[in-house]
């Protein structure tokens, strides 16, 4: 099968980026053979990958390497094609989605009171194993999310955000404890912050959208946000919580000065710049919290796939040939789409 790896962390921009394989940088296109399941994992048939801040974070060496060599993704939409023998409840041509966490003890104090997102040993698609950057994936059954082929008529492309954009997003929009009818700033409005918009809008929230791509707001606006503005501006009201998605510590205060009293600003990413020193009565007084985000659990995913077909929640979407994978991680770094952008294997040649 043909799949893209980090060969070497490092820049996106080192690397010569086309519709074949990056030369020089950090993604190269290789061929290896087709994985085979463990007893307990599925076989995947990748039909489409989101393409997600993560992946970008992985192939620049934001976060440290945990599998030399790793196939990045983790919003995959795929069909089962093989599976281990002590697996039971999925057939081959079943869908799934393959999300970011892919495995946990089970075990620890922190799986046993339902927060298996902070298991010490818990283990990520496409960062500890391959992920959806290829032809064939593998994960195991228990972390596979089942999606009907009539999930409110969603196809692989539309659904694939929704396995970590979405999903983190939700989580960071429950740890925002946004109170009913509240007033909600979102800094950044990339995948994950135009769907926990929707989200928020649903439930009645005031959704004020603070970024610096003039198409994301345009974009937020559209979806029926209050208002939207650059990302160091000031927003219309006080906020009763926020959620930052840009990964700029630099906004860390920008967004607390926004916290009217005993508001909360949550952190979505898995990595952040470096957050400058804040002003204690400016910016944390009056009972104001930072809380951070730590991925997902799978009650998580279960809740944010029924409120999305329950609410249509919808991601804008702006496909790839799964060939110009590296030419996608750019165009997310540089800002150059609104929404999300998603990894297609049409069947065409990879080079």
């Amino acid at each position: 099968m043909y799949a893209w790896e980090v060969a070497e962390p490092g820049p996106v921009e080192s690397g010569a980026v086309g519709n074949g394989p990056v030369e020089s940088g950090p993604l190269r296109l290789v061929e290896k053979p087709v994985p085979v399941p463990g007893p307990d994992e599925l076989l995947v048939r990748v039909g489409a990958c989101g393409v997600c801040r993560t992946d970008l974070h992985v192939a620049e060496g934001d976060l440290p390497v945990r599998r030399a060599r790793v196939t990045p993704g983790h919003e995959v939409v795929g069909r089962v094609a093989g599976m281990g023998a002590e697996v039971t409840g999925h057939s081959v041509g079943d869908r799934v989605g393959v999300a970011w966490l892919s495995r946990t003890d089970g075990t620890c104090a922190y799986c046993l009171r339902g927060a298996e997102n902070l298991c010490p040993d818990s283990r990520y698609t496409g960062w500890d194993t391959d992920g959806g950057y290829a032809q064939y994936t593998t994960v195991p059954a228990a972390f596979a999310h089942p999606l009907p082929d009539g999930l409110d008529g969603l196809d692989d492309i539309a659904l694939a955000p929704l396995l970590c954009a979405g999903i983190i997003g939700h989580r960071a929009l429950l740890r925002a404890a946004l109170p009913p009818g509240g007033r909600l700033g979102l800094y950044g409005f990339g995948g994950s912050a135009h769907l926990c918009a929707q989200v928020a809008l649903a439930q009645g929230a005031t959704v004020h959208v603070l970024t610096r791509d003039p198409a994301a707001r345009r974009l937020a606006l559209d979806l029926g946000a209050a208002s939207a503005a650059g990302a160091y501006d000031v927003p219309p009201e006080p906020l009763d919580s926020a959620i930052l998605f840009a990964p700029v510590g630099d906004l860390v205060p920008v967004a607390l000065r926004a916290l009217d009293r005993g508001g909360v600003l949550s952190i979505a990413g898995i990595h952040l710049s470096d957050v400058p020193s804040l002003d204690y009565e400016r910016e944390l007084f009056y009972e104001k919290e930072i809380r951070s985000v730590t991925s997902n659990t799978r009650a998580d995913a279960r809740d944010f796939l029924a409120l999305a077909e329950r609410h249509r929640v919808r991601a804008t979407t702006h496909p790839y040939p799964m060939s110009q994978a590296p030419e996608a991680l750019k165009d997310l770094k540089a800002g150059r789409f609104d929404g999300a952008a998603v990894l297609v294997d049409d069947g065409g040649p990879w080079r």
